[in-house]
């Protein structure tokens, strides 16, 4: 487990990246959210047997969840820990290797053992491009019990990562890191993140500015990030954060990049709108990039004011044909669940399920 894995996304740091990024995370008050997904996703195996990094790297958190372990020795609590933990565990013969973090984790991991032991992600990061991780933390649990139980297949999946720099400045700059092995399962694991598509540009434009003309006034609209909200942003009047998330009032830009801190405070101030996209391939509304967008912001805003925006095509092609959400608190994931339309064009929209 990466302790410090997701601690940048509430207070929109795009990740945790280096000390430097860290120590800024942790003065804007950020927390640990890796180890009680963990715990989450640990809670589901019973009767099987663990072998765990020491500490903060996973005993830890099998203690919290009542699962018995193996503690290995001599693992230091970082990137190298995390490559010697993995090493250990493929000499042991472990018959999976579950880990919680991001991609940065699932590179360490998967770049250790390459596709000689199955891996499955634990998703506590805050981009998780890559198609390593299961849909949730329980949803990795569920998966991880199936492989032990022997009712598993295995496919080789995508290690993507971001450049965290080149984010921040407004740059999305994926890369290929490798392959790995994993559960192969489409109802609990996560896809791959896929590109905009090109055919849905011109309908996308013409929704934008739908959208821009029907903004009420008085009242704020949180836009969440990615391309498709980039061109809502545009169509308002003003560029916006790519890969952040930014709050509209009245026709401009009140906030820009926002923290669930500062979510928390402006809709004290007024009520709003949620406006966000659909990541293209994976299907996620919520906790993926966008962990700013908190459960406590969300009943803030309140279901009835939630707008999804996609193109059509990304929709088609998404498999299994549904959005999914992992807000990191189950009550407000099955709040959530249910269909929902989906505004592909001006005057068209697409019923689309929500999977808690």
């Amino acid at each position: 487990m990466n302790p410090i894995a997701g601690m940048g996304g509430r207070v929109g740091l795009k990740g945790t990246d280096g000390p430097d990024v860290l120590a800024r995370a942790r003065a804007l008050g950020a927390e640990p959210v890796s180890g009680l997904r963990a715990v989450r996703a640990l809670a589901e195996l019973r009767g099987v047997a663990v072998l765990a990094a020491p500490g903060a790297m996973g005993a830890d958190a099998c203690a919290a969840a009542g699962i018995p372990c193996e503690t290995l020795a001599g693992v230091s609590a970082d990137a190298q820990g995390t490559r010697d933990a993995a090493r250990a565990m493929a000499e042991a013969g472990v018959a999976l290797i579950l880990f919680a973090g991001g991609d940065g984790t699932a590179r360490d991991v998967a770049g250790t053992v390459g596709t000689e032991v199955p891996l499955l992600g634990i998703p506590t990061g805050v981009k998780m491009q890559s198609a390593v991780f299961a849909t949730s933390p329980a949803a990795a649990g569920r998966l991880a019990a199936r492989v032990m139980a022997g009712e598993a297949r295995f496919r080789e999946a995508e290690i993507m990562d971001l450049d965290e720099e080149a984010l921040r400045a407004g740059r999305v700059s994926p890369r290929l890191h490798g392959v790995a092995l994993v559960p192969e399962e489409r109802a609990l694991m996560q896809a791959g993140k896929a590109g905009a598509v090109v055919t849905d540009e011109a309908a996308l434009d013409a929704l934008a500015r739908r959208i821009a003309g029907e903004m009420e006034r008085g009242r704020l609209h949180v836009l969440g990030c990615g391309t498709t909200m980039r061109r809502v942003k545009r169509a308002i009047g003003f560029e916006g954060t790519l890969m952040g998330v930014d709050v509209a009032l009245d026709g401009r830009l009140l906030a820009a990049d926002v923290s669930e801190a500062q979510l928390l405070r402006l809709t004290e101030t007024a009520p709003a709108t949620l406006v966000l996209g659909v990541t293209g391939g994976q299907g996620f509304l919520l906790g993926r990039g966008n962990q700013q967008i908190s459960a406590a912001v969300l009943r803030r805003i309140g279901r009835q004011n939630l707008v999804v925006v996609a193109g059509a095509m990304k929709l088609a092609a998404l498999d299994p044909a549904c959005l999914h959400v992992d807000t990191g608190d189950a009550a407000m994931d099955a709040e959530l669940a249910g269909y929902i339309a989906v505004r592909t064009a001006p005057d068209r929209s697409a019923m689309i399920k929500i999977a808690a």
